[in-house]
């Protein structure tokens, strides 16, 4: 009996060894497993849009012009202008969309792509239905899907937009014959590259930023930037030499110019700054040119006067919107998306994304001197081979993108030049690539434990 006993009491460490051992793995796992857990994008937030309304500051006149403008951006275009609620004129001969409104309405007007399909939503994407609308013999190429984002194409070979359908077939395009582009072989051969709208909240903010405050918040912590790997520079107006700052590349000027060129090129309709028809196939033209330039008469009472929405053309008015419309408004911070913001600074992230900036006077009731938060230096940086596009832009170069701001990513359900994922954590763990100058930051940010990554996301989805 005493030999039985001292063999147990040999064997009672070596059996509680074990058990610890196993409840040590089980926690392990347990651990891991909640890592993975709580490294996720909550996704867009909920609640009503905080972002789409006029600037809050403008006196009545302005907010009265505001409106008017934003009724102009809603305008949905037909070839003729006779078909149903398609009241306006000019469409294509090609075309991506027919309406600002419809690419441009996550959360709200003046937004990004729409959201993906669900039992409320089932058809968010317009571009499918675009296809065959009014008669249209469009067929949807195999980018562009009901839970999709809204896309545009531009072929590496020549940097262009190649836009995705015709009128042709169309009942007020009758005898265009003009073919759509050649989507599966240009694919097939490594040539297409994708876009997808970004917002256009609180830009008026953006264009009335002085060169030389945007060239002075890209200088500023230029050691950190340079332990990170960090540089920057600015695209350039090749007429004036001054930056511009619209676009995925940074390749627009102005709010006007950035209007203009989306109008011709998205929609169809040529205009006073783009004045020429795209795709002037013979039997495919259906009004003078350009189609949009500023009233002579008031188109509403073919009278000489007017407000200066009703005179003006709709690229005008589509400029103004944008300029007046309030920047996204983030949620009301908590003590994780505090911490996120905190993170966030800390490991370089606003290297680039830079918090603040301040505008100059302007003559829109108090939109001057205002310093605002739209997380982007508005440069240009290397994204490395795993983003690049191969589309030169300017002296954008294949890889290189403007920092893309991240005010109302809280809402926002596609992300990256080419809204090739809905997670934010892809989105930004997809700037480390061999050339990227964030990867440095990105390698910072994986080395988070896994509630510091929660929290920066977190943070993100207030904005």
């Amino acid at each position: 009996m005493r030999i039985k006993e001292r063999d147990k009491a040999r064997h009672r460490p070596l059996k509680c060894a074990r058990r610890r051992l196993i409840v040590t793995a089980s926690l392990t796992l347990l651990a891991l497993l909640g890592t993975i857990h709580a490294q996720k994008d909550p996704g867009p937030r909920n609640g009503p849009a905080g972002a789409g309304g006029p600037y809050p500051t403008l006196n009545a006149e302005e907010l009265a012009f505001f409106n008017q403008t934003l009724t102009r951006f809603k305008e949905v275009d037909s070839v003729s202008g006779t078909i149903g609620d398609e009241t306006g004129s000019g469409l294509g001969p090609t075309f991506n969309g027919n309406s600002c409104a419809s690419c441009h309405s996550q959360p709200a007007t003046g937004g990004s792509s729409p959201s993906p399909s669900s039992q409320q939503n089932p058809a968010p994407n317009p571009q499918v239905a675009l296809a065959a609308l009014d008669g249209a013999t469009n067929t949807v190429p195999s980018f562009i899907t009901t839970d999709g984002p809204v896309r545009e194409v531009r072929f590496k070979s020549d940097s262009g937009v190649h836009d995705l359908y015709t009128i042709a077939g169309r009942s007020d395009a009758v005898g265009c014959t003009l073919a759509q582009p050649n989507f599966v072989q240009q694919m097939a051969s490594g040539n297409v590259s994708f876009r997808i709208p970004t917002p256009l909240f609180g830009l008026g903010l953006v264009e009335n930023t002085p060169d030389s405050a945007l060239q002075a918040n890209l200088a500023a912590n230029q050691t950190a930037k340079s332990q990170m790997g960090i540089g920057g520079s600015f695209n350039l107006s090749g007429n004036d030499g001054t930056i511009t700052r619209f676009g995925w590349k940074a390749q627009n000027k102005s709010l006007l110019m950035f209007a203009g060129e989306a109008y011709n090129v998205e929609i169809g309709v040529s205009n006073e700054l783009f004045p020429n028809e795209r795709s002037p196939v013979p039997g495919c033209v259906f009004n003078p040119g350009p189609k949009d330039s500023t009233n002579i008469l008031n188109p509403t009472n073919n009278s000489t006067t007017g407000t200066a929405s009703d005179m003006s053309s709709d690229i005008v008015n589509f400029a103004a919107f944008m300029r007046l419309t309030a920047p996204a408004a983030p949620a009301k911070p908590t003590l994780s998306t505090q911490n996120g913001q905190t993170i966030f600074n800390k490991i370089g992230c606003v290297l680039c994304h830079s918090a603040s900036l301040t505008t100059a006077a302007s003559i829109f009731t108090g939109m001057g001197n205002e310093t605002y938060h739209p997380f982007s230096d508005f440069a240009l940086h290397h994204m490395g081979t795993g983003l690049a596009d191969g589309v030169t832009q300017g002296s954008a170069g294949p890889d290189q993108f403007r920092t893309a701001p991240l005010w109302g990513v809280g809402q926002r359900f596609f992300f990256l030049h080419d809204g090739r994922t809905s997670d934010l954590l892809d989105a930004i763990r997809a700037h480390s690539s061999s050339g990227s100058e964030a990867t440095r930051v990105i390698s910072s940010f994986n080395s988070l434990n896994s509630s510091q990554i929660q929290d920066v996301l977190n943070f993100l989805r207030s904005l």
